[in-house]
C-alpha cells in the first residue's frame, strides 16, 4: 500500500526535495492513522482558476486519499505585493477588496476537487498582519540581498538594469514565513517556485520548528498552443468554470502529442491506464480522436457532470461533424448598415476590426454559414448568423 501511495504522489512531479520524509508520513499514516500537513499557497490574483491550477489540486487530492490534511492558504497579504516570479518588472498592487473578492471565487472552485473535510482553508493576512515592523525587520535578517540576486529572475533583471522593488525581495521571505506559522510537513508549487519553496524550509530550520518541510514541484502545465505555460492573459487556457461546451471543445483541440501530457497531469486514469491507451493508439485499435475525445469527456465531466458533458460532446458534433449550428447562440441587436468587420467585434467573436480584416481574407468568416470574402461589407436589415473559424457563433439582428 506504501509503494502505490508513493507511486501516485510522486507521478508525473519534476521534482522532490526530501522524499524520505514524504515516505515516513506516508508508512506513519498507514501504521497509525497519524496525519499530516501539506501546504499549498495560492495569490488571488484573478477570479478564475484554470487547469493549469489544476495540477496542484489534484496532486493534493492524492495526498488526501493517503492521510493529509491540506492547509490551503489563500494569499490575501502577499497577493497585494504581487509574486514576481518570472516577472520582468514590478508588478502592480492589488487593493483588498479585489483579492478578497477573488479570493471567495477561488474556494467556490477548489472543492470541485478538494475534500472540504480533510481542508483548512487560511489566509495568511492572520499571522502577517500581526508580524508588524518589528517581525518584519527580524525576517530580513535571515536572507542577505547577495542570495536574493541568485535568484534566476532577480539576477536577469539585476544584470539588465531593470527596477527590483524592495517588496519583491520580501515576498519569498512572507512566503516561506507562511510555512513556519502553519507548521507545514509539505509544500507543493511550480517548478518555477523553487526559489520561494526551499524558503519556507529554511525559515523552519531559523525560527526553529522542528521540523523542515519536504517540497514537491509540479511541471508547468503548457495551453492550449504546447509552448506556453497556460496563462488568462496569454488566451491559451481553459478555465474550470467556462461552460462545459467550450472545455469539452478546448481539450480536443489540443495537439495530439500534447495530449498525453494532459493525460499524465489531468487524469485520474492510472499510469497503467494511460499505458494501456497509448499502446491502444499506438497499434491502431484506438483512434488518437477518440483517446483525446474521453479525456475531454473525463475533465468536463469533473468540473460539470457526466450528463453535461455528454451533451457538450453531442453539440460539438452536430457543429464540427455535421456542419450544424449550436443551439444556445447568443443574440446582438445593431444598427442599419453596420461594417461587417465592426459587427464581429461588436459582438464579441472578433478581438479587432484589423483581426476581423485578416480573417475575412482567410476564409474565415462566415454568414450564415456561408464564406465571405468581401472585407467592406454593410449588413442590410434583417437576420444573420455570424460565424468565426469552427467555435465562435453570434446572432444578429439588423434594425
Amino acid at each position: 500500500m506504501i509503494q502505490k501511495a508513493m507511486d501516485e504522489i510522486t507521478r508525473g512531479t519534476a521534482e522532490i526535495i526530501d522524499i524520505e520524509r514524504i515516505e515516513k508520513l506516508i508508512s506513519a499514516y498507514f501504521d497509525s492513522g497519524e496525519s499530516y500537513k501539506v501546504k499549498v499557497g495560492f495569490d488571488p490574483t484573478a477570479a478564475d482558476l484554470h487547469l493549469g491550477h489544476t495540477v496542484l489540486l489534484q496532486k493534493l487530492a492524492t495526498f488526501q486519499k493517503y492521510g493529509a490534511s491540506v492547509q490551503l492558504l489563500i494569499g490575501d497579504f502577499t497577493a497585494m505585493i504581487g509574486d514576481p516570479t518570472g516577472k520582468s518588472e514590478t508588478r502592480k498592487r492589488l487593493d483588498r477588496d479585489t483579492v478578497l473578492e477573488n479570493a471567495k471565487s477561488y474556494q467556490e472552485q477548489v472543492f470541485k476537487i478538494l475534500d472540504p473535510s480533510k481542508t483548512e482553508v487560511v489566509f495568511n493576512s492572520k499571522w502577517l498582519d500581526a508580524l508588524g515592523a518589528d517581525g518584519l525587520v527580524a525576517l530580513t535578517t535571515i536572507f542577505s540581498v547577495a542570495r536574493m540576486l541568485e535568484r534566476d529572475d532577480f539576477e536577469k533583471r539585476y544584470k539588465s538594469g531593470q527596477n527590483i522593488s524592495i517588496s519583491e525581495f520580501l515576498y519569498p521571505l512572507l512566503q516561506g514565513y507562511d510555512s513556519v506559522a502553519l507548521e507545514s510537513d509539505i509544500e507543493l508549487g511550480g517548478t518555477d517556485q523553487k526559489f520561494n519553496l526551499l524558503m519556507g524550509r529554511q525559515l523552519q530550520r531559523s525560527y526553529e520548528v522542528g521540523k523542515e518541510q519536504a517540497i514537491l514541484m509540479m511541471p508547468i502545465l503548457e495551453g492550449l498552443d504546447g509552448v506556453q505555460k497556460m496563462s488568462k492573459s496569454l488566451g491559451n487556457f481553459i478555465g474550470i468554470t467556462e461552460p462545459a461546451k467550450d472545455i469539452y471543445a478546448k481539450v480536443l483541440s489540443i495537439s495530439d502529442d500534447l495530449m498525453w501530457r494532459y493525460y499524465e497531469l489531468l487524469s485520474e486514469k492510472s499510469l497503467d491506464e494511460i499505458e494501456q491507451v497509448k499502446i491502444d493508439v499506438s497499434n491502431g485499435t484506438l483512434h488518437p480522436k477518440v483517446a483525446k475525445e474521453n479525456l475531454a469527456l473525463e475533465i468536463t465531466t469533473r468540473f460539470y457532470n457526466e450528463e453535461s458533458a455528454n451533451i457538450a460532446k453531442q453539440e460539438f458534433d452536430n457543429v464540427f461533424k455535421a456542419n450544424q449550428l449550436p443551439t444556445d447562440i447568443k443574440e446582438y441587436d445593431l444598427e442599419d448598415g453596420i461594417w461587417i468587420c465592426k459587427a464581429l467585434v461588436d459582438v464579441g467573436i472578433e478581438p479587432s476590426t484589423s483581426q476581423a480584416r485578416r480573417d475575412i481574407k482567410q476564409g474565415a468568416v462566415r454568414i450564415d454559414q456561408e464564406k465571405i470574402s468581401d472585407e467592406k461589407m454593410n449588413l442590410s436589415l434583417g437576420e444573420y448568423i455570424l460565424q468565426v473559424g469552427k467555435r465562435k457563433f453570434a446572432k444578429v439582428r439588423i434594425n
